[in-house]
C-alpha cells in the first residue's frame, strides 16, 4: 500500500505537535515522539519498502542517495516551510534495519530560545563571557544538548564583538550573525570531517569554538589545546553526569599520558552542565540540570585523579554556582513540578535524592 499523504504534510504535523522526532520504518507507520513517548500516526497504514525511499528521494539530494546507497548510513539536516505557514528545521538519519531502509527525523525549532526561555542556571550567562577555557554539555541522546549548547551561542552572538566557528555534523540550528560573527561548518559538505576541520580551525581567527561532538582522541585532544591557547571552546559528550565526563576525557588518552592530561584539564576546565529533559503531567517537559563550575577545589580533585570527591564538591558548591543532579530534582519535587517517584527515576543517587527531599520532615 502506497503512502497516503505527502511528506510535506508530514513534516507540518510534526511541526503542528510539536513532536521533537518522526520515525520511519517499513511495516509500521509513521510515529511521532511526544514528550518522549513514540506515537504512531493515527489513520496512516504500514509503511513499504517502497514508501521509505519515496521519502528519503524527497528529502535527500543526488549525492546524499548516493552516499547512502553506497555507504548504508547518512546523517543531514533540511529547512522545512509548509504551504500552511508551519516551518522548521529537521536533522535526519538515514540508515537500513534487516537489509531495508528506514529513517528518523528530529525537528529543531526555527528560533534559538535563550538561557532564561529554557529555565537554565542563570551561571551561564557568566560562561558564556569567559575567554578561554573549556565548557562541556552533557547528557542521554534526545535529552537537549544541541537547544542548550544553541542558546549559549547565540548569547555570545548577541554580546560579544568576536568569531565563532562551529564544527557540525551536521549543522542544526542556524545563526545569523548579530555582533558576532558566526561561521557555521557542517561535516561532510564544508570541511572532510571533524578532525581535519579542527586541524584548520585555528588559522580561521576564532575567538569562540563549538565542537557538535567530542567523538575520540583526536578531537578531544584539538578541544583541549584549543581551549589552552586561548579560546572559549564548548563541545558536548554523551555522558551521564560530571565525574563520568571527566573521567571519559582522560580515560580516551594512553595511560602513559593521562597524568598530563589530568593537569591540562584542570587548567583549561570552565565547567560542565549535565541535563535531562522530564516528561511533567499536563503536557509538555522540563529539563534538570547537574551545574559543575570549575574553582580551585574541582581543579585539585582533576589535578589529584580524586574524580570520586567531585560530587562532594559540587554538594557544597552553591555559592559559586554548583548543584548535583537531586539538588535540581528535590527542588522540582518541592515546588510540586515533579512527583517524587518522577523524580526518583532521574536521579543519579536515589539516596541522596531521598535525603534530599524528605530530610527534616515530621
Amino acid at each position: 500500500m502506497a503512502l497516503t499523504v505527502t511528506v510535506q504534510a508530514l513534516l507540518a504535523e510534526v511541526v503542528r505537535r510539536n513532536a521533537s522526532d518522526v520515525h520511519f520504518a517499513v511495516g509500521v507507520a509513521p510515529a511521532l515522539r511526544i514528550d518522549g513517548q513514540l506515537r504512531q500516526i493515527a489513520n496512516l497504514p504500514p509503511l513499504e519498502p517502497g514508501d521509505v525511499d519515496k521519502v528519503l528521494d524527497e528529502l535527500l539530494s543526488y549525492n546524499q542517495r548516493q552516499q547512502f546507497r553506497e555507504k548504508k548510513e547518512i546523517d543531514f539536516s533540511f529547512s522545512f516551510r509548509g504551504e500552511s505557514g508551519l516551518s522548521g528545521r529537521f536533522r535526519g538519519n538515514g540508515y537500513f534495519e534487516l537489509g531495508r531502509p528506514a529513517l528518523a527525523l528530529r525537528l529543531i525549532p526555527d528560533k534559538v530560545r535563550s538561557i532564561s526561555q529554557l529555565l537554565l542556571p542563570k551561571t551561564l550567562m557568566n560562561v558564556c563571557q569567559a575567554r578561554r577555557g573549556l565548557f562541556l554539555v552533557t547528557g542521554p541522546t534526545g535529552h537537549g544538548k544541541s537547544t542548550t549548547m544553541a542558546a549559549l551561542i547565540q548569547e555570545i552572538n548577541l554580546t560579544r564583538s568576536c568569531h565563532v566557528v562551529t564544527i557540525e555534523d551536521p549543522v542544526e540550528y542556524l545563526f545569523r550573525s548579530e555582533r558576532a560573527i558566526v561561521s557555521q561548518r557542517e561535516v561532510g559538505s564544508d570541511t572532510g570531517s571533524f578532525t581535519e576541520a579542527l586541524r584548520r580551525v585555528l588559522r580561521q581567527d576564532p575567538d569562540v569554538i563549538l565542537i557538535g561532538e567530542m567523538r575520540d582522541l583526536e578531537t578531544i585532544g584539538a578541544a583541549l589545546t584549543a581551549a589552552e591557547t586561548g579560546h572559549l571552546v564548548f563541545a558536548t559528550l554523551h555522558t551521564a553526569d560530571a565525574p563520568q565526563s571527566v573521567d571519559r576525557i582522560i580515560d580516551v588518552f594512553p595511560s602513559e599520558q593521562q597524568r598530563q592530561i589530568r593537569l591540562q584539564v584542570s587548567s583549561v576546565l570552565i565547567g560542565i552542565c549535565s541535563q535531562q529533559l522530564i516528561a511533567v503531567s499536563g503536557g509538555g517537559r522540563i529539563v534538570a540540570t547537574e551545574l559543575l563550575l570549575a574553582n580551585n577545589a574541582i581543579r585539585n580533585c582533576i589535578r589529584e585523579g580524586k574524580l570520586g570527591q567531585i560530587k562532594s564538591a559540587m554538594q557544597t558548591g552553591g555559592e559559586a554556582g554548583m548543584h548535583t543532579m537531586e539538588q535540581d530534582l528535590a527542588r522540582y519535587v518541592k515546588q510540586g513540578v515533579l512527583s517524587y517517584d518522577d523524580a526518583a527515576s532521574y536521579a543519579y543517587d536515589l539516596k541522596d535524592l531521598e535525603r534530599l527531599v524528605f530530610e527534616g520532615m515530621v
